[in-house]
Order: C-alpha cells, then sequence, then structure tokens
C-alpha cells in the first residue's frame, strides 16, 4: 500500500471565514473613515465661523460707535453661508458685545459664540491752526 499524498491547503470553510472577518474589518474601517471626515468638515466650519466673530468684534471696536440692540446680518465666509447675530447692551463708555455665528442653510446650535466689553470712542475734537 502507497501513502496517499494529500496536498496541504486551506477548506473552502476555511476561506469564506476569513473573507468575512476582513468584509468586517473593511467595513468598520470605512465607517471610522466616514466619521472623521464628517468631523474634519465641522472642526472646519467651527474655525470660519470663529473667525468671522472675532472679525465682527473688532470691526466693533475700530469703529467705537456700537448702539443698544440686536442685529441680524449675514457674514458669509466664502462658499460656507453663516448668519450672525449681534447684541450689544450697556450705557456710558462700556458695552457688552454677544456675537454669535450660525449656519444659515440649516437649523442648529451655534457654530461659534463670542462675547466681549468694548468702550465706546470719544468724540474727536476738531483741532484748528491759529
Amino acid at each position: 500500500m502507497r501513502a496517499r499524498n494529500r496536498n496541504q491547503g486551506f477548506t473552502l470553510i476555511e476561506v469564506l471565514v476569513a473573507l468575512a472577518i476582513i468584509a468586517v474589518a473593511m467595513a468598520a474601517a470605512v465607517r471610522v473613515a466616514g466619521l472623521m471626515t464628517q468631523s474634519n468638515g465641522l472642526l472646519r466650519d467651527k474655525s470660519i465661523a470663529m473667525l468671522a466673530a472675532q472679525s465682527r468684534l473688532a470691526q466693533l471696536r475700530l469703529e467705537g460707535r456700537a448702539g443698544p440692540g440686536r442685529k441680524t446680518f449675514e457674514c458669509d465666509q466664502g462658499r460656507l453661508k453663516l448668519r450672525c447675530e449681534q447684541v450689544v447692551a450697556g450705557a456710558g463708555d462700556l458695552w457688552k458685545v454677544s456675537v454669535q455665528v450660525l449656519d444659515a442653510t440649516r437649523e442648529a446650535s451655534p457654530l461659534a459664540r463670542l462675547e466681549t466689553l468694548v468702550g465706546r470712542a470719544p468724540a474727536l475734537k476738531q483741532v484748528t491752526a491759529e
């Protein structure tokens, strides 16, 4: 009797189990990549919204003539459609200014919110040459 020479290899069941494990791992990797992309987009939008709020506060500081009240206006940044809401309160020489920036295309929580105190600029005196 001759001993049978049996080839060593994988059975069909073993190959199918290995493919199933690889498919589950690949699906998880694709899901993680999608979540990271979405997170990155939201972080970018929040950063741009913060720049818009800082820009508005700098503009108010330079003007030095913010009147009390609420004001809503568009403050788009590139392709990102934003809506800024500004609230100025106070009296005298010191004003509390709040600016919040929202996504104009959908209802959601604010992307950025800043609050600061702004001093009113003194009236400029006219200097005449004598």
